[in-house]
C-alpha cells in the first residue's frame, strides 16, 4: 500500500510560476509510473504529467508542454512538478498518482489505470 501527499499549491499571479511535490510512502517497485493530474471545477480530471520510475522518460499534455516538468528526487521517493508561465487555464486541484506499470501518453488520458492517489493540493492562478 502507497501513500502519496501532496504539497506545494498556492494563489499564484498569470506568468508566475509553482513547483509541486508529492511523497510517496510504503513499497514502491521500480516498475511504477509516477503522475500528476489535475481537475478544474466542473471539468473531468485530465492528465498533465507522467514518469516512469525507473528508466525516467516522461510525458506530457499538449497544453503544457514546453511550461511543465515532471521530475523526481534521486531517491525516487518525491516526484515534483514544476510549472512555468501560469495561466488561468491551469487553475484546479492537482493530485499526484501512482501506477503499477510502465506509462505512455496515452496513460493521460487514462486516470482509471492508476491505483494510488493523493488527496489534492489546489493551484489557483488569477490575472
Amino acid at each position: 500500500q502507497l501513500q502519496l501527499v501532496e504539497s506545494g499549491g498556492e494563489p499564484v499571479q498569470t506568468g508566475g510560476s509553482l513547483k509541486l511535490s508529492c511523497k510517496i510512502s510504503g513499497k514502491i517497485a521500480n516498475n511504477y509510473c509516477l503522475g500528476w493530474f489535475r481537475q478544474a471545477p466542473g471539468k473531468e480530471r485530465e492528465g498533465v504529467a507522467v514518469i516512469n520510475r525507473n528508466v525516467g522518460d516522461s510525458y506530457y499534455h499538449d497544453s503544457v508542454k514546453g511550461r511543465f516538468t515532471i521530475s523526481q528526487d534521486a531517491g525516487k521517493i518525491t516526484v515534483y512538478l514544476q510549472m512555468n508561465s501560469l495561466n488561468s487555464e491551469d487553475t484546479g486541484t492537482y493530485y499526484c498518482a501512482a501506477m503499477r506499470n510502465y506509462c505512455s501518453q496515452q496513460n493521460l488520458l487514462r486516470p482509471q489505470d492508476f491505483d494510488y492517489w493523493g488527496q489534492g493540493t489546489q493551484v489557483g492562478v488569477s490575472s
